[in-house]
Parts: C-alpha cells; structure tokens; sequence
C-alpha cells in the first residue's frame, strides 16, 4: 500500500503489522466515507488493555461508518513511533498515535503533514499544530468509582495500587483511587507500588512484574489489588486466582481501561470490576467528526459525565454496592465530590 521505495526492510515488517486492515462496513465496496491510520504503542492488540480499548474504537467506525483502517505497532523500545506516524500519513487522512509517548514524534509529523489530521491518545503537544487533537480522559474520576468498591468489598482494611511507569498520568489514577478508598473509610491501608520509573517505561508490559508485586501485595494482607499497568496487569490477575487457590480464600483485582473480566480467562472470577478508560469511545468519536468535517484541533476530554469514564459490572461483584457507587458517580456529576488528581 505504502510507497516509499527507499525503505524495504522497514516496508516489510509494516506489511506483516498492517495485515489486520479494516473494511467498509457494506461487505466489499470500493467506496469507503475515510481512510483512517492508527499506530498503538508498544504492545500493539493483545494487552487486553490500553491498545485493545482503541482497537474496539477503530472496529466500530468500520462497522458503522464505513471507514477503511490500517495499523501499526510501535517496536519493543518504541524506537519507530515516528517512522510508523509518517508512514500512516502517506494515505490516510487522519492518524492516531495511541499513547502519550507519541507526543514528540506526532509534533513532528504532523507539521511535516498539515493536510492530515492527527489524534494522540493521553498526549500533551505544547504548541500544538492546528492539525492535531489531544484526547484527554479524567482517570482520576473512574480510579475514584474503583476506590468506592475496593473499600466496600475489603474485609480485611488493607487494598492496594499497582502502576506501571511512576509519571503524572498514573498518578491521577493513584490519587483517585485512595480518595474513592478514603470516601468510605480513613483508616484503610493503601499499599502503592509502581513497576518502574522513567525513562524505563517496560512497566506497561512485563506482566511477570505486576504478578511478583500482586503476590507481595496479597502475602502482605491486601484482599483487592488495582492496577494502572497497561499489559503487566494480567500479570496481577493471575497473583490472585493463584494467591486464593493456595490459600482456600477469595482476593480481588481490579482492572483498567478496559472490561478485563471479559478477556481474563480463568481468572476472570476474581476481578471485581473495571476502570474504564473509554479509548474506543474516544477513537470513534474523532473518526465521527472526521468524516463529518468537523475535525478541531486542540484538547478534547472524556469523563464521567459524557461517557468516556466508567466502571465495569461483569460478573455481577458489584451488584450489592451498585446504590453506593451509583451515588458516588452522582457525586461527581453535581460537583459536590471533588477528585484529586494528584496523590
């Protein structure tokens, strides 16, 4: 699809990550209303997460709105996020970069680019070409949901936080989470733990770390664990089921951006419930505007209030507590609960 004759290793590998491309939704017209890019990080489909949650978003603008889609993943170093965006822009007429990473290299891309339009996802561009959307979520409003039910379903006053890079970004889910905690009762431990610092940023998928922390945290008296930790999460799902079966008890995990009892397998029956960071919804409505020619750089957020933050009721964990966490959402809605974003 990609013309540029220079580069044929690099055209190679592209091919084998842009095999999944969508198709219009009418089942094999040529005709499509947009042509659309999309480049996740790191990790790319299959982190049950992050990556997963945009990809649901790009399906369904195939299915209804006839868009045709390509996409890519970033390398294990995220060396070629850059390579990758410009890429993407030689044939379609709007590009996401799927994380905040991609800020540095979508500057530069975009202004090389400016009939294209571009969207990260968590990103912040100062300065930003008029050419580019910033989609933005309020974490710190789900976390604090999650922190309602940690707190109430806790029968041992002890819950914890797992984050995967120790930045701002995963620090709003961290002071959410002890303040929905805190809303219910003071005096419960919080135990917070991030897998890595930056500039390492391998904390968003290395799932046998966020399994050797889960297990600390349950060997440490914790019974419901969150974490904020991209594709290391499955690990923490997995320290659970183990941790209870050993055990003869029952803990729970807490999952993150997307429904992750849904596609946590045989430890699906120990995830509570779901922090969800609604890319999709995000990845949809931008497409939606796209087609509709009214594309608008700058920022654009997703909370609770226009359904871009929310927390999962799979399995039925949560259907005794659904009054207390419907009233703490009500809460956020009428202004009278204030979330921290910072710990």
């Amino acid at each position: 699809m990609f013309k540029r004759k220079g580069l044929i290793a690099i055209i190679a590998v592209f091919a084998l990550v842009a095999a999944a491309c969508g198709s219009s939704s009418d089942g094999g017209s040529d005709e499509s209303a947009g042509e659309i890019g999309l480049v996740f990080d790191i990790g790319g489909r299959g982190d049950q997460s992050f990556n997963d949650s945009a990809a649901a978003g790009i399906e369904r603008a195939a299915d209804e709105l006839n868009i045709n889609f390509n996409e890519a993943a970033a390398n294990l170093d995220g060396s070629n996020r850059e390579e990758l965006l410009a890429l993407q822009s030689e044939e379609h007429e709007l590009v996401f970069g799927v994380g905040f990473l991609f800020d540095v290299p979508m500057a530069a891309v975009a202004a090389a680019n400016p009939d294209t339009n571009y969207a990260i996802v968590d990103g912040f561009i100062a300065d930003a070409p008029a050419n580019v959307v910033m989609l933005g979520f309020a974490e710190h409003e789900g976390s604090y949901l999650v922190g309602v039910a940690a707190a109430l379903k806790s029968t041992n006053g002890h819950v914890g936080f797992i984050g995967g890079v120790q930045i701002p970004l995963i620090e709003k889910f961290q002071a959410g989470f002890e303040a929905g905690v805190a809303s219910v009762d003071a005096s419960i431990v919080v135990n917070v733990q991030y897998l890595t610092l930056p500039p390492d940023f391998s904390g968003f998928n290395d799932p046998a770390a966020g399994k050797v922390v889960g297990q600390a945290m349950y060997e440490g008296g914790a019974d419901v664990v969150y974490h904020a930790a991209g594709g290391s999460g499955g690990g923490l799902f997995q320290a659970a089921k183990e941790y209870a079966e050993a055990n003869d008890t029952h803990v729970w995990a807490i999952g993150v951006d997307s429904d992750q009892y849904l596609t946590a397998g045989d430890a699906a029956p120990y995830i509570l419930t779901s922090m969800l960071k609604r890319v999709d919804v995000a990845v949809y409505e931008t497409i939606a505007a796209q087609i509709a020619g009214e594309f608008a750089g700058g920022f654009s957020t997703f909370n609770v209030a226009n359904g871009g933050i929310d927390y999962s009721t799979s399995g039925g964990f949560v259907d005794d507590i659904s009054d207390e966490l419907e009233a703490a959402r009500a809460g956020i809605l009428d202004g009278s609960i204030t979330v921290p974003e910072a710990p």
